[in-house]
């Protein structure tokens, strides 16, 4: 069983920033790609940043230039830095990890909540 545990959420001002982490825990063999995804109320779920097992990075339009995805394999961790922080940024944002553990599968952390208010 593969466990994905978020932590960095909160309430911050516009402007200000949040780092958000994301260890996975369990029968890993190897994670491959890691994401971070967001939902807001009313809206659907959606791509913020991925990081393959090489490195390679994607942005949605709306982060680029202002949050940073990267990751750490030897702790099987990946983390998403935010500055810049807006008011649309505020959501509910859940990780995931593509995972080998014998079989291959996605698996979501619970999310983490983000609140961007003055």
């Amino acid at each position: 069983q593969v466990q994905l545990v978020e932590s960095g959420g909160g309430l911050v001002q516009p402007g200000g920033s949040l780092r958000l982490s994301c260890a996975a825990s369990g029968s890993i063999f190897s994670i491959f790609a890691m994401g971070w995804y967001r939902q807001a109320p009313g809206k659907q779920r959606e791509l913020v940043a991925t990081i393959s097992g090489g490195g390679s990075t994607n942005y949605a339009d709306s982060v680029k230039g202002r949050f940073t995805i990267s990751r750490d394999n030897a702790k099987s961790t990946v983390y998403l830095q935010m500055n810049g922080l807006k008011p649309e940024d505020t959501a509910v944002y859940y990780c995931n990890a593509e995972v080998e553990t014998g079989g291959f599968a996605g698996y979501w952390g619970q999310g983490t909540q983000v609140t961007v208010s003055s």
